[in-house]
């Protein structure tokens, strides 16, 4: 595992089970407000990530991806907070994704967690928690966390800790 900085780490999953229990890690810290963005080409495991992510949130219904619908909704079981997974991969642009209602749910009190985030970069929040994905063989996956903002430093922080013990 590389530690970029204090402010970035990059490591390898070695297994789609790997990732997704790295999910389940982040998943559990993540609260209100919290925007999540799963960037990486197809394949990469944004996907396994984000299904990790919606188990440790307590979400009891299973994370797929929304590429055709575009958003799915999560509802945590203890309080009923809700999740909302984007998937912008089939959006042209931040105008695109205004007429999707993106902006409605991004102003939302609930975690907000988008794939395919380039696509609509101009329209995120300035605090959001940057996470590129990259594809090195069938088994292994790399893994960089950049956050941006605040909160988004504190989540990585408590994330490095929790699933590293750095």
């Amino acid at each position: 595992m590389a530690i970029l900085d204090e402010n970035s780490i990059d490591f390898i999953s070695t297994s789609e089970a790997q990732t997704v229990r790295l999910g389940v890690r982040l998943g559990e810290l993540i609260a209100p407000r919290d925007v999540i963005c799963l960037t990486g080409e197809l394949g990469s495991g944004k996907t396994a990530l984000a299904r990790g992510i919606g188990r440790g949130w307590g979400s009891a219904n299973r994370v797929t991806s929304p590429s055709y619908v575009l958003i799915n909704e999560y509802p945590r079981l203890r309080d009923g907070a809700m999740l909302y997974h984007l998937d912008c991969y089939r959006l042209d642009g931040a105008r695109e994704a205004l007429t999707a209602g993106v902006e409605d749910i991004l102003a939302a009190p609930a975690v907000v967690m988008i794939e395919w985030a380039e696509r609509i970069e101009a329209m995120l929040p300035a605090d959001r928690l940057w996470i590129a994905l990259r594809y090195i063989s069938e088994t292994r996956r790399g893994v960089r966390i950049t956050p941006h903002g605040d909160r988004s430093l504190a989540l990585l922080k408590e994330f490095r800790q929790r699933a590293f013990g750095i």
